[in-house]
Formats: C-alpha cells, structure tokens, sequence
C-alpha cells in the first residue's frame, strides 16, 4: 500500500470510528436506568437486534477469518461455514423467542439471573457460580479484542506499535461503553453489521466480473481457480482421508454447539427483543443476513485464490483486505477495510458490558441493602473498572495465555451453557441443582481438557519431530532413523504444518525431494502447508457439550429436590 493509499485509509479510519463514538454517545442519551445500561429496556426493535446480535456474532471472523480460511483450503471451509450457519439459523428458530418471552416472564436484565430465577432453588449459587465463571473467561476475552485490535493497527500503519494500537482499540471502545452500555453497544453494532455485509455483497460481485475481464490472472472464475490450484482445493475433506476425513466434517459441525444459547454476549440480543412480532422480524433478518455473509465470506476467499494465486499471499488472513484494494478505488476500499477492522470492535464492547452487568446485578447488587440507589452511576463505573482491568490483563499476561482463554470461552461458556439454555427452555424437569452440576462439570472438564493438552492440534513441534524419527520403537533399523532423520532436514520451514499421521507426514516430505526444481518445490510445499492447515482434531467444543448434558440429565434424575415451583431468589 502507497503512502497516498495508506494516508486515504488513516482519514477514512479516523473519520469512521470518530462518527462511530459520537454515534453511540448519541444513543446512549434515552439511557435512564440500570435496566436500559444493562438490556436496554428490553426494547430493543427486532432488526436492531437482529443486526447487533450478528455483528457481535461474526466481527473479524466474517471479514478476516472466514475468507482466509476459504483462501487456504479451498472447498474444505465449507464444513465450517455450514456448522455455525446451521448453529445461527437453529438458534434465531427454535432459542431466540422463547429466551425473548422468558426474560419478559422473570423480569432480568442479565444472563445469567435469567438462569437464576428460572431454577429458584439454587438461584443464589446459580448467579455466584454462573457469573463469577463468566466474568472470569470475559475478561480475557476482552483483553483478547483489544491486542486484535492493536495488532491490526500496528500491521495496517507502518510506525504503530502493538500497545499502542491496544490503547487506540480501548479508547474507542470504552468511553460509549461507559456512557450508554448496552443501548450504545447494539446501536453502534447496527452500524457494524451493515458496514460488513456490504462488504460481503458488493465485493464478491465485484470480484467476479474482475476475473472474467482479466486473463492475465491465475485463473478466470472461482471454479478454474480451485481447479488450478490443485485437487486438494476441489476436494471437500482436503487431503484427509478415511478417520482423517470424517474428523474434518466433525470439526466443521463443532461450531454447531457453540451457537444454542451458550453464548451469553449473543442470547443478550434474544432477551432484549421488545415483543414476539419483533422477533419473528429479527429472526429473518438474522437468518437472511447470516447466509449472505457466509457465502460471500466464502466467496471472497476463492476469488483471492484466482486473483494471487494459491502461494500469492504470505497471511492467509490478509485476503479480504488484499482482494478490496485490487478491485476498488483506494477511497472505497479504506471504507470496507474500516469496516473490517471496525468490526472487532462490536465484539470487544458486547463482551466488556455483558462482564460489567454480570458483575454488577449478580454479584455487586446482591450485597447492598438499596439495591436501586445510584445503580446507574455504579453500573458505569463497574464498567470502567473492568475495561481497565481487561487493559491491565491485556499488557502483564503473555498473549498466548490470553488466547488460550478465548478457547475456552467457545468450549466451556458455549458448550456448558448451550446445554443450561436448551434444557431449561425445553425440559421441565431440569432443576437449580442440575443447573449447578452441569455449569461445574462442564467448565472443570473443559479446564481438563484443554488445560491437560487433550486438545490435540497435531502441529509439527519438536516433540513431534522426535517421535517421527524414533516412533519410540526399538524395532526400527538404524538406516531408517537416518532416513527419517534426513527427511526433517527438509521440513525446517513447514513447522506450521497440521499432521493427521506419521505416515502422512512421511508422504507428503517425499513429495517434496521429489522436486529439484525451486518454482515446482515451492508449490509443493505451499499444496502441503494448505492441506493440514486447521484440520484439528474439534474434541473440546463436542465433548463438552455432551459431558454436560450427561451431567445435566444424570443430575436431574438422580439428585433429589423439593422444589416444584419457580421462585425469585
């Protein structure tokens, strides 16, 4: 990007976030009361919901993720998309009214205590265990968004350095967020939310006219880009095969889970519907607007793979970015790059108010005699608080930690609390006490799990090397430890390679020293990095799910209660 180009992005940015703080402070004016910081009033309009809940739902991953993914394998990413557009769709169908009228039913202004007076009983430890857990993970979570933040500021702007695009992502954020809350934070995700589905509209139409008009381009169509890029593109499961293949259609369907109500920033929106004529008008909003997006996320990473070819792009995830300044004017290219960078933001801000409202309703409140008294002020400065924590945890912890966490978020707070959601929406039976079990059984499962180092992603570490030389048998012939040793020697630069096998990874090496010529080697590797790039094995976010519901139903048969009726607690 030239200094010109670079210098129309900064303006454009400037100008975007600039009338995007405004636009949120502006909102945030009708806040009145802890109920509008909190769930604005449930009253929210059914495509003000609607739009919020999907910007919160996809921010970069629509944008960035999704169409690096889609650059890097091929037909492969579809199992994705289908996973967590059929996750979205189930739940706008079958979760989102019910959590609308249920919220309405118990009078809350939070997530969890709709939990917590739904299951009576246990209601108190219910709000202590199911919020402390959640403000926990968020925290982190929030800490997360802002080095995303900063560090998409200091790749895009030559001289920005991380902690200081940190400190720009948080200053945007925060000053709305205090002000207005919820009310502010879903207004400015409106924004967000429109932003990037025309982005996910105009640049694949703009990009396919693009090929078909420039033969000089490695390939003409999506189709003959995925054809020349060769068969593990075109193929649905990659260069995986037999147990391989079936554990990347699994890994794709996971996201699945994550989407049935576990996810508090995202049910929010639900309960925040002002009638169920609204919802039934954010529910086909929802659902339009999830299946435009992910097919042109889809779309726009294939293009990538027509206009650079397969090997064009050292980031993957740079695609989006790279495919809107090849095909616009520099002005409206900085507009749809905004967007993108701009949409991270609808997710830091949902997660910093849903951790400040938590915090404030089930923990705080509770322990004050007037619970009413300057709640408004109080829940603003909980607020700040917490966005300063965050900040503080951002810059002290390592950003591998911090990452870590946001995978347990999908796996524990999604697949724990989709499995609380679904049966306390569909099971009458299900009682405070099983609520209990399930959240402390899936989240120490999930701790096991991904703490322990169960969530094999089967890179190629030095471990993993090691054990490829020896096989840890003794069998084996000195002359073919020598071999295998001489096969690493050619693997120092694919260290970021996902493995299915020994075998597999013996394979494609070979493939490889087949190759004298560098252009022809080069392919090769780039065929080899692309076909074990993200095939991980999904065992945290579909395990968790159903060692919670076990734990749910076990618990709900076999612990005893005498609770019948639901009351406050």
């Amino acid at each position: 990007m030239g200094f010109s180009d670079q210098t129309q992005l900064l303006i454009v940015m400037i100008s975007y976030i600039s009338l995007l703080i405004l636009w949120g402070i502006w909102n945030g004016r009708k806040v009145k009361s802890s109920s509008d910081f909190a769930i604005a009033g449930r009253n929210l309009p059914g495509w003000v919901a609607a739009l919020s809940e999907r910007a919160t739902g996809e921010s970069s991953w629509a944008l960035l993720g999704l169409p690096g993914a889609a650059y890097a394998t091929g037909l492969t990413e579809i199992w994705t998309a289908l996973g967590c557009v059929l996750g979205i769709i189930t739940a706008w169908i079958l979760i989102s009214w019910r959590l609308r009228e249920a919220a309405e039913k118990y009078n809350v202004s939070t997530f969890t205590e709709f939990i917590a007076k739904k299951h009576g009983e246990a209601g108190k430890w219910i709000r202590i265990i199911g919020s402390t857990t959640i403000i926990f993970f968020f925290f982190l979570y929030v800490g997360a968004q802002f080095i995303g933040g900063g560090k998409t500021l200091s790749t895009m702007f030559e001289g920005v350095e991380l902690w200081a695009g940190v400190l720009i992502t948080a200053s945007v954020i925060i000053p709305y967020t205090i002000y207005g809350g919820f009310m502010s934070v879903v207004y400015t995700d409106v924004v967000q939310a429109i932003v990037m589905i025309i982005a996910l509209i105009i640049t694949p139409i703009v990009g396919i006219l693009y090929l078909s008009s420039h033969p000089e381009l490695f390939a003409q169509s999506i189709n003959g880009a995925l054809q020349n890029a060769g068969d593990n593109y075109t193929n649905f499961v990659g260069s995986a095969t037999g147990f391989g293949a079936g554990m990347v259609i699994a890994g794709g369907f996971s996201w699945f889970f994550g989407y049935l109500g576990g996810q508090p920033q995202l049910s929010m929106r639900f309960m925040a519907i002002k009638n169920h004529k609204q919802a039934k008008k954010a529910r086909n909003i929802g659902i339009i607007w999830t299946i435009i997006a992910y097919i042109g996320a889809l779309c726009i990473g294939w293009i990538g793979i027509a206009i650079f070819g397969p090997d064009g792009l050292h980031d993957a995830e740079t695609v989006m970015p790279e495919v809107v300044l090849k095909l616009f004017p520099p002005a409206i290219a900085a507009i749809l790059i905004t967007g993108a960078i701009a949409a991270m933001v609808s997710t830091a801000d949902s997660l910093l108010i849903l951790s400040s409202t938590e915090l404030n309703e089930n923990i705080i409140s509770p322990l004050l005699k007037n619970k009413t008294k300057n709640s408004l002020n109080r829940s603003r400065i909980i607020t700040g608080i917490i966005a300063l924590i965050a900040l503080g945890l951002a810059y002290i912890s390592p950003s591998d930690l911090i990452f870590d966490m946001v995978s347990y978020v999908w796996a524990g707070i999604g697949g724990t609390f989709s499995v609380v959601i679904l049966l306390s929406l569909f099971w009458k039976k299900y009682h405070g006490r099983a609520v209990l079990l399930t959240i402390i059984s899936g989240m120490a499962f999930t701790i096991f799990w991904i703490g322990g180092g169960y969530e094999k992603h089967y890179k190629i570490t030095d471990e993993r090397i090691e054990q490829f030389i020896s096989n840890a048998d003794d069998s084996i012939e000195k002359s073919e430890i020598e071999y295998r040793k001489s096969l690493i020697t050619k693997l120092e630069s694919l260290k970021d390679i996902v493995i299915v096998s020994d075998y597999s990874l013996r394979n494609r090496i070979e493939e490889i020293i087949k190759f004298e010529n560098d252009e022809q080697k080069a392919k090769a590797v780039s065929t080899i990095k692309q076909g074990f790039t993200h095939k991980n094995w999904p065992t945290s976010r579909i395990l968790t799910f159903f060692v919670a519901l076990f734990f749910a139903i076990a618990g709900t048969y076999l612990i005893k209660t005498n609770q019948n009726k639901l009351e406050e607690s």
